[in-house]
């Protein structure tokens, strides 16, 4: 071959992408912390934190890759043909059970004598470092701090001292991860059809009888689920009769806790992480708190669980662009580099923006969080009332925009994107999750409406909030104001117009105007702190590029569009015979 051949042949070979410490390189989060912590506590965790940037590309990324490529086997029998229901994980999903535990990923939320309200922040940020790399390994830990919360706030003596130290220990032989089994077949989201009875013993334990549909993370030590106490006495249907139990998931033999596993689900993602259908048989449990009030103890942990699928979905948002931004800066098309061609900027600027106004969403979100749970201030009522607002807006508005921005990764690398050892599928699939897990997109829409009409006149605290982010704007930082009043405006008069029941209808346009005003007032935060003239222009492409208009009327016709209503009232093309012949489509 000729000299200029082999140049050609050089030249044209594919730009493999290469990523940095992910700390390092992600000045938006150094920013961030920059803005929120405290000199001092930002000096205390930036080492361990470069460190971690480093690890995530190193053993936690090749132990993600190995549990995904080798996922969990369900093994119902053992070779003399008796009934194990052994769950065969990778050597990988074990190490990063490992890595969780040295990092001390649920541990550092809990070391609140050491660092203050900054707990939950620093915990949090090594799991967003952390989420890309392992292969949804973070679902497990999600569910774990849960449980550590719950027993935290619920538990009596014996629950804390027999729990907490495995739940939140740095030692990998005694760290615990928990499950969180609440899906039924009759329920779903809604809880209160859920059919597990607890049945109490002569020593003051339960059994437990039930069929759970979803239950993630089975490989764990312990569970939380819901179940009705069979109480003759006092037997209530609906949510007011579940009761919130413990489970060992193994007994003290090392044999299930008369647990039958009958399958694992076939995912559209999170393909390395163990979900399974099982019945309980007389399962051990005991119970956690009162007896009945169980929806209302298993809510307290939505905040805790909620937070970690939005730092699932940012994180994911954050790998995503970065790959992106490193091909576009080495990749040549039509005799330029990516990053030299306007549209292809324009559309990975619009991703940066959505990025950097969801990060600092969540900045905002976990400090309220920490400071609630060291009770820094003697009231907290305007941050409980915010958390309850924020917690769900976030968690669905991130779990959207991580679809959306994921999808548009994979198009800018094009068919490399399509490709599944590029990596980029992987975290497409798996984000998709997070719109659905701990309350689907519309669920938490009418999450949002609730401490709004249960506490009437505190909606003021929420705007309130929103005009002291925009505290010292000025220049062009006026004009994003400007939309954000005018959206404020809107929002007061929509729900002084709300009396008693949620607008349904209209929830989810609510939530997203909600989102997006709120983030506005962040971006604008940012911005009057940076003093940068690129976090000014990022405020301004938010308020253009994210609309926050939205109707609160009733619009008819919904439902017959829909449904394809005819003209009779009768719903078609919904399997009921109006076909010549109807089949079952599995």
């Amino acid at each position: 071959r000729d000299s200029q051949s082999i140049k050609m042949s050089k030249d044209n070979q594919l730009i493999q992408p290469r990523l940095g410490n992910q700390f390092l390189e992600d000045s938006a989060l150094r920013e961030g912390l920059e803005r929120v912590l405290p000199s001092d506590v930002l000096k205390s965790i930036e080492p361990d934190l470069i460190k971690f940037g480093d690890r995530v590309l190193g053993d936690v990324l090749t132990w993600g890759r190995e549990s995904e490529n080798n996922p969990p086997v369900l093994k119902h029998h053992n070779g003399w043909g008796r009934r194990i229901d052994e769950i065969v994980v990778s050597n990988g999903w074990d190490q990063l059970h490992h890595v969780a535990a040295e990092e001390g990923l649920i541990s550092l939320g809990y070391q609140r004598d050491k660092y203050g309200p900054y707990a939950r922040l620093y915990q949090h940020v090594k799991l967003y470092l952390f989420n890309p790399s392992s292969a949804i390994y973070s679902c497990p830990l999600a569910m774990t701090d849960g449980a550590a919360r719950l027993i935290e706030l619920f538990g009596d003596e014996s629950d804390k001292q027999e729990y907490l130290p495995h739940l939140l220990s740095r030692d990998p032989q005694q760290f615990w991860t928990s499950g969180q089994w609440m899906t039924e077949r009759a329920g779903g989201s809604d809880v209160a059809n859920t059919e597990t009875i607890a049945k109490k013993s002569s020593d003051g334990r339960y059994e437990l009888y039930g069929y759970k549909y979803f239950t993630s993370s089975v490989t764990s030590e312990m569970a939380l689920l819901l179940a009705r106490i069979d109480d003759p006495q006092n037997f209530k249907l609906g949510s007011k009769g579940l009761s919130t139990f413990i489970i060992k998931t193994r007994k003290q033999d090392g044999s299930l806790n008369n647990i039958i596993v009958h399958r694992l689900k076939d995912k559209l993602g999170t393909k390395a992480l163990p979900t399974a259908e099982l019945e309980l048989t007389g399962s051990e449990a005991k119970l956690v708190g009162n007896a009945n009030r169980g929806v209302a103890i298993i809510s307290t942990i939505l905040n805790t669980t909620r937070v970690h699928n939005a730092v699932a979905s940012i994180s994911a948002m954050r790998r995503g662009i970065a790959i992106v931004r490193d091909y576009s800066s080495r990749r040549k098309v039509f005799g330029k580099f990516l990053c030299d061609q306007p549209l292809h900027v324009t559309t990975l600027s619009r991703l940066e923006v959505t990025f950097r106004g969801c990060l600092y969403f969540l900045l905002d979100v976990l400090g309220i969080l920490g400071k609630l749970e060291v009770q820094v201030e003697k009231s907290n009522f305007q941050d409980e009332f915010m958390l309850r607002i924020l917690t769900p807006l976030l968690k669905l508005y991130l779990g959207k925009e991580s679809v959306a921005v994921m999808s548009e990764c994979l198009e800018a690398l094009g068919g490399l994107g399509y490709m599944e050892d590029t990596d980029l599928p992987r975290l497409f699939r798996d984000v998709q999750v997070t719109s659905i897990w701990e309350g689907t997109t519309n669920v938490l829409s009418l999450d949002v409406w609730r401490p709004i009409l249960g506490t009437p006149g505190n909606f003021s605290t929420f705007i309130s909030r929103i005009f002291k982010n925009m505290e010292g704007a000025h220049g062009k930082l006026e004009q994003v104001r400007k939309v954000v009043e005018i959206s404020v405006e809107r929002i007061q008069k929509h729900v002084e117009s709300v009396k008693a029941e949620i607008p349904e209808n209209s929830a989810r346009d609510f939530a997203y105007s909600l989102a997006r005003t709120y983030i506005a007032s962040l971006m604008v935060c940012h911005a009057v702190w940076s003093k940068q003239e690129k976090d000014v222009n990022m405020a301004l492409r938010w308020v253009h590029d994210k609309p926050m208009e939205f109707s609160g009327e009733i619009r008819p016709g919904d439902r017959e569009i829909a449904m394809d209503v005819d003209a009779s009232g009768r719903m078609r093309g919904v399997g009921d015979g109006t076909s010549t012949q109807v089949r079952s489509l599995y």
